[in-house]
């Protein structure tokens, strides 16, 4: 009865309410026990208390982790998660996928912005300094850091298998470069203020934010395939196998484009200011920035499947084979789903 007790003496706006539902956990076995008043229900708790407990469950169950300042983009090396921390210092952030644990943050440039992994390292766009870094994934020990362009700023990033592709915002244009020792491999002209970039497995595809349009590359020489019009604002992209999805930050809105020519398969709504997009065999996962939310489409026909809470200001998402990870901005911490 000691319990019991308990409920009746502490208020149940009070915050450590916690502590309480601990203790009621281990006496009755949970919210809803056998038959016989094995549970909070047959002790004599009221709905409230039987409420509180379930509230309490569920927000324990939750999984979100500390990250840097003001983590921005992020990425999946296989067996960790990497962040990009945007703030002051810059940095990346290394948390193990299976149990949240914090891995280390080592610094890199100023204003981190975009990170991929190339199968043995982590490359990020360090916007305020106009270069990418390289880091060995497996120690985080810097390899090397190159220049992109005095005042490109570089922001979206990707490799291909065998190049790093950079997205230089300023300059309206992509550079290529050689993932082995990151030396320059070619620069190519694509639309205004291009943020998101992608490889479909044969060709570049570009989010271009300023003019409402994406640009396909091919990816062996950089020639221009096409370029393609989407929905107001586009700043993320990606390919889920077949076709491009497009964040179209400005409408609320996804594109998805037929990767094989360019044309608009459907436009699909979503939350307040879309800011990035990743696939996870089946579904498409778009993080809202300002709605703190991450909405789930069935990728096959974009219908709306589920929208989450998360942080504030989600601003990057990717798929570690089971679960989706979002970086909040605000809380620097990233979200496990």
């Amino acid at each position: 009865m000691q319990a019991r007790s308990i409920w009746f003496i502490i208020p149940m706006a009070v915050a450590t309410v916690a502590l309480v539902l601990g203790v009621v956990a281990l006496v009755t076995g949970g919210a809803e026990g056998p038959p016989g008043g094995q549970g909070p229900a047959g002790l004599g708790y009221s709905p409230m208390d039987i409420a509180l407990l379930r509230w309490y469950e569920a927000n324990e169950a939750e999984n979100t982790f500390d990250a840097g300042n003001n983590p921005w983009d992020i990425c999946f090396d296989g067996a960790n998660i990497w962040v990009a921390n945007s703030g002051t210092p810059g940095g990346v952030t290394k948390v193990r996928v299976n149990d949240g644990r914090y891995e280390g943050t080592w610094t890199v440039g100023n204003g981190p912005r975009g990170i991929c992994f190339d199968g043995a390292n982590i490359w990020v766009t360090n916007y305020d300094d106009d270069t990418v870094t390289k880091l060995r994934a497996s120690s985080a020990a810097t390899i090397g850091t190159y220049s992109v362009g005095s005042g490109a700023p570089p922001y979206g990033i990707c490799f291909d298998g065998t190049y790093i592709w950079v997205a230089n915002q300023g300059y309206d244009n992509v550079r290529k470069l050689k993932a082995s020792d990151g030396s320059f491999a070619g620069l190519y002209a694509v639309g205004g203020q291009p943020r998101g970039v992608c490889f479909d497995g044969a060709n570049i595809w570009v989010a271009n934010s300023e003019d409402n349009t994406v640009t396909k590359l091919r990816a062996s020489d950089g020639s221009l395939i096409g370029t393609y019009s989407v929905d107001y604002g586009p700043v993320a992209i990606c390919f889920d196998g077949e076709n491009i999805w497009v964040a179209n930050s400005e409408h609320d809105t996804v594109s998805k484009l037929r990767a094989s020519d360019g044309s608009t398969i459907g436009t699909y709504n979503v939350g307040h200011y879309p800011y990035d997009v990743c696939f996870d065999g089946v579904n498409i996962w778009v993080a809202n920035r300002l709605d703190d939310t991450v909405t789930k489409l069935r990728a096959s026909d974009g219908t709306t499947l589920g929208t989450y809470d998360v942080g504030e200001l989600p601003h990057g998402i990717c798929f570690d084979g089971a679960n989706i990870w979002v970086s909040n901005y605000d809380d620097n911490t990233v979200t496990k789903l």
